[in-house]
Formats: structure tokens, C-alpha cells, sequence
């Protein structure tokens, strides 16, 4: 397959890349002329210099969000593997079941983001030393016994969840130049998304009246408190896109619904500020 071969199937794939690369067909096809192991060489180094151009960027960018993700889901999967292990924290039955469901989805996670960082380049960044307990190390923090508290446990887990779901929310426009990894990263996104509700789910099976939703009023914390606060701060939110939802076309959408019925982003720096304390 030649280069011309090579830049066709690519503007099938893509029909707007035509016009971006037409200027720099040429000088591409003019690689042929070069003969031998020359040319292979060469091919990726022009065709990666291509891209750059044609779009305006490197890949740069996107691996830094990937090894942002890749860090909350080392958090993710080391939290679940010790909660798992841990002897006598979860309940024999379906919470065994689900915790163990959640830790393999955390892993595979692990496994995809770290292969797609490798892909483009890149070495992925190396597993923290965390400390569950949110001391910074010392063990002690505001969650210390957290694998030996069920409750405190699934406090611990929502908050991950819930920060996960909107953590790859605010990324998002991050990766829209790369099809392929924005749609595995929403793909994720969406698993949090189902992990949040059952882990909510688990906690409202352990309170007598039942006050656990599986979404989030405003920036109630589900009754942790003050501790994971920052993770549920800027949910108030009840307009979108400019528009009022409380009360929309007549309708009797009150100000709990209209916060419920969408989850906000959370920028990267506020994601790093709130896992900061687990991480040693």
C-alpha cells in the first residue's frame, strides 16, 4: 500500500481532511521517490507531521488526559481490589458479587487506558501509593477503617464514583480531535455513570428509610458531610445552556429536579485537589 493508497482511505474515513491536507499531498507523495528502508522510516515521521498540521495539534493533549484518567482509575481499582480482599467488610450475597463486578470493571479500565497511552507514544504514568483513609499518608485521616466500615466503605466508593462520572464529563472536549479515544473515554464514563447508581443503591439498602437517591439533589453529599463536600460542589445548577429548567414551559419542575436532571463537569484541578489527600 503506497502513501496516495494510505491518504485515500484516510479521507474516506474523514471528508474534511481532504481539504486540510491538499496543500501538502504532494510533498507527501513525493516520499515514494525515496527508496528502501529510507522510506519506512520515514513514512510515520511525515505522516505523523501531517496530522499535527492538519489539525491543528499534537497528541500531546490527549495523553495528558489520558494519564489523568489512568490515575483515577488506578485510585478506582486499587480501592475496590483492597475493599474486596478485605475479610468481613462486604456482605456475603449480591454486595459481594457487585463489589467484585466493579473492581474487574476498574481494572479492564486500567488495562485500556494504560495500552491506549502505550499506543500513541507514550509510557504511562506508574500506579500511586494511596492511603484510602484521605490522611495524606498518615493512615489516619477522616476515613481511617474504611476496609474494616461497610458503610464507611460505600461512602468512600460514591464519592469515588461520583467524582469519576464528572471528572471524565469535564474532559470530554478534551479528546473531541481523536474519535477513537473519545468514544472509549465515554464509554467509561458511562460504567461510572451505572457504578455511582448501584453504589447509591447499596447505601440506601442500609438506611431505614431509604433516603439514599441514585442521583444527586443539588450538592447534598447522600449524608457523608463536610469531608467530601468539595466532590458535590457546583451540582446546584439549575440552568443549562442559558435556560432556567425550574419550571420550564409551564411545566412543575421544581429546583431539586432541575439540579438532578444533569450531572455538572469538574475541571481537572478540581479533580487533583479532591483525590490529592488519597494519594501518598
Amino acid at each position: 500500500m503506497n502513501i496516495e493508497h494510505i491518504i485515500t482511505e484516510l479521507e474516506q474515513q474523514d471528508p474534511e481532511l481532504h481539504d486540510r491536507m491538499s496543500s501538502r499531498r504532494s510533498a507527501i507523495n513525493g516520499l515514494a521517490s525515496i527508496g528502501g528502508k529510507l522510506a519506512l522510516a520515514a513514512i510515520p515521521l511525515a505522516l505523523g507531521s501531517l496530522f499535527k498540521k492538519a489539525y491543528g495539534q499534537s497528541t500531546s493533549g490527549i495523553v495528558q488526559v489520558l494519564q489523568f484518567a489512568l490515575t483515577l482509575e488506578y485510585l478506582e481499582a486499587e480501592f475496590y481490589t483492597l475493599g474486596a480482599a478485605a475479610p468481613g467488610l462486604v456482605p456475603a450475597g449480591p454486595p459481594t458479587g457487585a463489589i467484585a463486578t466493579i473492581r474487574d470493571h476498574e481494572n479492564a479500565h486500567v488495562s485500556l487506558l494504560k495500552t491506549t497511552i502505550s499506543s500513541l507514544g507514550a509510557t504511562p504514568v506508574p500506579k500511586p501509593t494511596f492511603d484510602f483513609s484521605a490522611g495524606d499518608g498518615s493512615g489516619n485521616g477522616p476515613f481511617k477503617g474504611v476496609f474494616s466500615n461497610y458503610p464507611l466503605f460505600l461512602a468512600v466508593a460514591q464519592t469515588f464514583e461520583d467524582t469519576g462520572v464528572r471528572a471524565y464529563k469535564g474532559q470530554a472536549g478534551e479528546l473531541i480531535s481523536s474519535n477513537d479515544v473519545l468514544t472509549a473515554a465515554l464509554k467509561i464514563h458511562s460504567v461510572e455513570a451505572r457504578h455511582a447508581a448501584h453504589i447509591r443503591y447499596m447505601r440506601r439498602n442500609l438506611t431505614a428509610n431509604n433516603t439514599i437517591k441514585p442521583w444527586i439533589t443539588g450538592k447534598d453529599t447522600g449524608g457523608i458531610g463536610a469531608a467530601v463536600q468539595a466532590s458535590y460542589n457546583g451540582e446546584d445548577v439549575s440552568a443549562q445552556a442559558g435556560i432556567n429548567i425550574v419550571g420550564i414551559n409551564g411545566t412543575g419542575v421544581g429546583v431539586n429536579a432541575a439540579t438532578e436532571a444533569f450531572d455538572e463537569p469538574l475541571s481537572k484541578q478540581a479533580v487533583l485537589d479532591i483525590v490529592a489527600p488519597f494519594i501518598v
